[in-house]
Order: structure tokens, then sequence, then C-alpha cells
């Protein structure tokens, strides 16, 4: 059987001296149609290893359940990478940051008030049933069992966020528990504060950064006098939020990067090798006193695009790894396409009269905030009677809310502008709707895990409003499927939440990926065929929402959207992708 382990100096595979030419890519980030491919380009590029999160909250939206399908099929994607002839590197967090929605923790894990990332016992019992439950899928797939998987990592960048020992201890003791054998890795930024406090005696530190390679790589050795040096985290590109630009960084300076790190002797995990795409309502945020939520392309500037397609930064990677390692497999040839063409929408919905009820409360909103996810909260009272405008105030929204006076829209309030207060006119009164989205959970600090929707008082003029009752609205595609068909209309609804749906065939091609243009459309979600393909706002940057080839078929393509803003006439499907400006 083989073998993976940390020598004096170097990887030791199969008891010879190996380095790690790694990727990132999850398969939470891609259809499972499109892995073997993007793992294929991989291998083409010159890389040896895969590299990927676990995204607990993917695999269980709540506690009983545990999804292992689809494009959650972990041990699929695993032996994929070991078809290509790759090893994998597997990083299961609990936490995992990310970008992602709450950086990985399912929302319900908050409901009981337990602490996070600590050893709080409630906490450590939930993630030793997800452990568990990851057990029979990770354990099999072990180098030393035949697998591709060579490296494990604890936690994930723990020193930027605590320094709990026992933590750490406790999950490598459940990772020993559970049968895991291969070597256990943390992640931390080369500064002597994160590395101490995220370290654990008798596991191999490695680093996370970008550049400044030679003086990060010290640090790193000057914690660790022996073993081999990695880069678990090469930054060559970043992430976009919405309403900011697109964010790329040079090929050629990315190129001397990784350059630097192989002078070095070093291994190397490329973030991200594919970013792909925070598909669903899955995308993260980050708030350090401003709220800034992530778009849905998580295309990263990496060397693969959004699409699968190799950029200027795959082919100068490509040639360094060329130069060191010998020249790796061709490309596999792929028709990089996207059909063009525009559908009409054909049905029509009021999101306001559709019944979503999956739980009614009543109270304040002060007291029914929730711990929720991928979900559209609705608060309705009834408004005192009065002959003149008034202020609505809120205490604080989370994250984005549109006020609806009767059926009519006044206005919304934006988390990440601060917005507190709105006029409500004169002569506007009878029920008042406070429709509260959700735009993605803080995925690194102190405010992972916090409370969705209105939070605090209630004032018109000063006064509370109390009575309140909240409908929980479930986002998903067969429920406004179903209300789309059912209670809508063949001609668009008014102003205000809608569903829009399409129906189209290929026009006289074969299936192929889609560029679907959102220029004109206000904010909300998409889903094609059931497939959930993620949030759009006319903030931008991006303009366009990627459609993957294996979510499409030939004949009757439902395109099903949700527009806060109201209903949509036509579905455009354009020839590229459209990541919005750059800073440059």
């Amino acid at each position: 059987m083989r073998s993976f382990e940390i020598g004096p100096e170097d990887f030791l595979l199969d008891g010879n001296p190996h380095r790690v030419l790694s990727g990132a890519l999850h398969y939470f980030r891609v259809h499972p149609g499109q892995w073997a491919h993007r793992i294929a380009m991989a291998r083409a590029m010159g890389l040896n290893t895969i590299e990927t999160y676990v995204a607990w909250n993917a695999h269980a939206p709540n506690p009983r359940d545990f999804h292992l399908d689809g494009g959650l099929d972990l041990g699929r994607f695993l032996d994929l990478i070991a078809e290509a002839g790759m090893h994998a590197i597997v990083r299961p967090g609990p936490y995992i940051c990310a970008e992602w929605n709450n950086g990985g923790l399912p929302s319900w894990l908050f409901r009981d008030g337990a602490r996070m990332r600590s050893t709080d016992a409630d906490y450590l019992a939930d993630v030793d049933g997800y452990l568990e439950r990851l057990a029979p899928v990770l354990g099999p797939r072990q180098i030393d069992r035949g697998g591709p998987i060579i490296l494990m990592q604890l936690e994930n960048e723990y020193g930027a966020y605590g320094s709990d020992t026992r933590y750490l201890e406790h999950l490598a003791e459940t990772y020993r528990r559970l049968g895991f054998t291969v070597p256990f890795v943390t992640v931390d930024q080369p500064t002597d504060e994160m590395l101490t406090a995220g370290s654990l005696p008798g596991v191999h530190l490695t680093g996370s950064f970008g550049g400044n390679v030679g003086a990060r790589l010290a640090t790193l050795r000057r914690h660790q006098p022996t073993g081999p040096l990695m880069c678990m985290e090469f930054w060559i590109g970043w992430f976009d939020h919405w309403g900011e630009h697109h964010h790329t960084t040079s090929a050629p300076d990315a190129a001397k990067h990784l350059e630097d790190i192989l002078d070095a002797g070093a291994s190397v995990n490329i973030y991200m090798f594919h970013g792909g795409t925070n598909f669903g309502a899955m995308s993260g945020a980050n708030d350090k006193g401003v709220y800034r939520a992530i778009t849905t392309s998580y295309d990263y500037d990496a060397p693969l695009d959004e699409a699968g397609r190799p950029t200027e930064k795959f082919f100068a990677f490509r040639d360094v790894l060329t130069r060191r390692f010998g020249a790796p497999p061709p490309l596999p040839a792929e028709p990089y396409r996207f059909a063009t063409f525009e559908v009409p929408f054909d049905r029509f919905s009021s999101l306001p009269s559709c019944t979503l009820d999956v739980t009614e409360v009543d109270g304040t909103p002060t007291s029914i905030a929730l711990h929720t996810s991928q979900s559209l909260l609705r608060y309705r009272t009834t408004l005192p009677q009065r002959d003149r405008a008034a202020l609505l105030t809120v205490a604080e929204v989370r994250d984005l809310a549109t006020v609806i006076v009767d059926g009519n829209p006044v206005g919304t309030l934006a988390r990440d502008h601060h917005d507190t207060r709105i006029v409500l006119p004169e002569g506007v009164e009878g029920v008042l709707e406070i429709l509260v989205e959700d735009l993605g959970g803080v995925d690194y600090g102190p405010r992972i895990g916090e409370p969705k929707g209105l939070i605090g008082p209630v004032l018109l003029d000063g006064r509370e409003l109390t009575k309140w009752t909240l409908d929980f609205h479930r986002i998903d595609a067969p429920t406004l499927a179903e209300l789309a068909m059912s209670g809508g209309a063949s001609a668009p609804v008014g102003a205000g939440p809608a569903l829009s749906v399409a129906h189209f065939d290929f026009p006289n091609e074969a299936v192929c990926d889609l560029a679907l243009s959102t220029r004109g459309w206000g904010r909300g979600q998409a889903w094609i065929n059931g497939f959930a393909l993620g949030r759009f706002w006319s903030r931008g940057p991006q303009r366009t929402l990627y459609l993957p080839g294996p979510a499409l078929r030939n004949k009757d393509n439902e395109l099903i959207v949700l527009d806060m803003t109201g209903p949509l006439a036509t579905a455009a499907f354009v020839d590229d992708l459209d990541l919005g400006p750059t800073e440059a």
C-alpha cells in the first residue's frame, strides 16, 4: 500500500521526496457534470493534487439531513481525482471561511447560543456528528488505503480567530478516533501571532499568502525548523463584493511569485485554480464596520475562469511548471462557446400574494429575528390611521428590506448603506409589509452566524409598532415553480417583487453553456430546470449569470427568476460572461 509522510525536509511519497503541486477546486462551486473536465484541466496545467474544502452547511441544511448525492457527492469527486492520477487535500473545517455563507457553519448551529470554534460542549457534539458523517466517505479514500487523500487540515486559519489549543486537540483526537491516518496540517497567515495561536504540537504548519514570498516562508520556517515548507493558500486573485469593481491581478507577477515559492523548495496550493460559482444563495459576506455581500461569481481571476476556460494566468503557470517538472498532458478538447438568443417570459406571479408560509410567529421584530439562510422574511402589521406622511424607523436591517404598503412598494433599506429610516407618504395606509432578504452570512470574524431579519424595534413617528406576523418564505425552485404555475398569470403583474417564468428550447444547436444577461434587471435570484444559479443585482459588478451546460437540455428548459423590483419581459443569453469593470 502507498504511503505519504512528513519527512525531515520533504513530503515523502512512498518514502521518496515529493513536491505537492496543488490547485484549489471546490466541488460545491462546480456543476458535478463538469468535475472531470476541471480536474483534467488542473492536470494539464502541471498540477499533481486537487485541494477542496468541505462545506458543512451545504451537506446539512438542517440537523436531521446529511446530503452526499448529486453536487454534494464528495466521494465521487475524490474518485474522479484518483482516476485522473492525482492526489487530494481535504479541508473539512468545520469552519472553512471560503467566502461562503457563515464560513461553512450551518445556520441551525447558532440557534441555541453555542459558542462556535471553541470547546463548548454542544458545539463539539455537533462537530463530532458532522465528522462522523464524513468518515465513511473520507476514510477509505486515504492514500494508505488506496485512495487519493494525502493531507487533511484541522480547522482553518484558527490563529486569526482564537488560541484555544484544547479545541484543536479535540479536532485532532476526533480525526484519529475516526480512522484518519494521513498527516494533519494547520494553515495560518505567516505572522508570529497567528502561527502561535493557530498551531498545535505535532501538527504540521502551513501558510497562506500572496506575495512577499521570502519573508513569509522565513517566518514559517522560524516557527517550524524542520519538515517541508508549504504555502497552503497561494492567493493569485481575489473575490468580488456587490457594488465594487471586479478584482484582477497580474499574470506575470503571479507567475513570478509561484517561481519564488518553487525556488525555495516549497510545496504549493494555488488558491484558486478554478473558483467557479456561488450557486444558490450560499455566497458569504464580510463585515468590518460595513457589511459587504459577495457576488455570485467566484471567478477569483483564477487560471481557469468561471466557465472553465484557460486564462493568461493558466498558461503563465503552465510554463513555470513545465520548465521545472516536465511537460504536462495536453489540454482536453472542449468547445468553449455560449449560444446567443432571447426568450420572452410567459408566466408571472406577484410574490407578496403567494403563500410561501413555513411558520408564523406573532410578536415584535426584536423577538423574531431568525438564524436562517436561503430565505425571505416577510414582516406584516396594520398601520394606524393617519392623514399625513410618517417616518418609519428600524434599529437595524439584515440585510436588505423592501417596504410595501397595501401591495405598493415604498422603498428599500440597505444594511451596507446603514439605512434605518424611510418616509411613508401621505395617504398611504393599510397593511405594512417589510420583505427582508438575506444577502449572505458573514464568513470571517466575530459576526459569523448572526441572526437575519429586522433587529430591534420598528417605530412609526417614534411609536413602536406591535402585533407583527412573520412569514418565513423558503426560496427554492420547486416551491416557486408551483406558485408561478398555480397562482400566476400570463400577463405581467404590477410593481414589486415578482416571479417571471420562461420556457425555451435550444435554437438549432447542441446544448452548451449559457451566459444569462442581467442588464436591466433589478435584484433577485434565478433557477434553470430546478438548478439554483445564484443572485443577481443591478449594483454589479457582474452583469451575467453562468448557466452550466449539464444543467440544460435540448427541449423544454424552464427559467424562473425572482426579481424584487418587478416582473421581467425578456431573458437574453449573450456571447460571454460579463464580470464587470476592473479597477484599472
